[in-house]
């Protein structure tokens, strides 16, 4: 169980649902593609909870970077992997793992369930991550049709080996 405090002193507590089981041990940026990812429910769920997800190509996994230590949290602004040749640009204007919250936020493609446990692709997250939710992506959610997804021109070249297979 993990306890997360807010400015404000109000406690939230999350228990995880799921964990993620694949063959990456350690924290790393880049060469995630080709990873194929195992999340498990815990003992509180049955396996009726993922009933009816195999009609959903993807999902979104919410899962929490418990290995992300604090002091290496930041909540202002850096550049993207500490990389000069990048703007410097706030911790909201980034994906990356030392958050405020240490939330991830990862939107995978099914290969199969099986049982308590759901078989993905393109989870950016280590072996024995905490999964706190799993949520079918709806088309209708993600933006308008049509509507042109924008981002910076850097962040592209961030991205350059982040899917490759090693």
């Amino acid at each position: 169980m993990f306890a997360i405090f807010n400015l404000n002193k109000i406690m939230f507590t999350l228990k995880p649902i799921a964990h993620v089981k694949n063959s990456r041990n350690e924290i790393s940026d880049d060469f995630w593609g080709g990873i194929i990812s195992e999340i498990t429910l815990t003992v509180d769920f049955d396996e009726s909870a993922l009933r009816g997800i195999e009609e959903f190509s993807h999902r979104e996994i919410i899962f929490y970077f418990d290995k992300v230590e604090n002091d290496k949290i930041k909540t202002g602004s850096h550049h993207p992997r500490n990389n000069p040749d990048w703007p410097e640009v706030g911790i909201f204007a980034q994906r990356g793992k030392n958050r405020p919250n240490r939330l991830g936020l990862s939107l995978v493609r099914l290969i199969e369930r099986n049982g308590r446990s759901l078989f993905v692709k393109w989870l950016d997250a280590i072996n024995g991550t905490p999964v706190l939710d799993i949520k079918p992506v709806i088309r209708e959610f993600i933006h308008e049709p049509g509507e042109e997804i924008i981002q910076p021109a850097w962040k592209g070249e961030l991205m350059r080996n982040y899917w490759k297979v090693l």
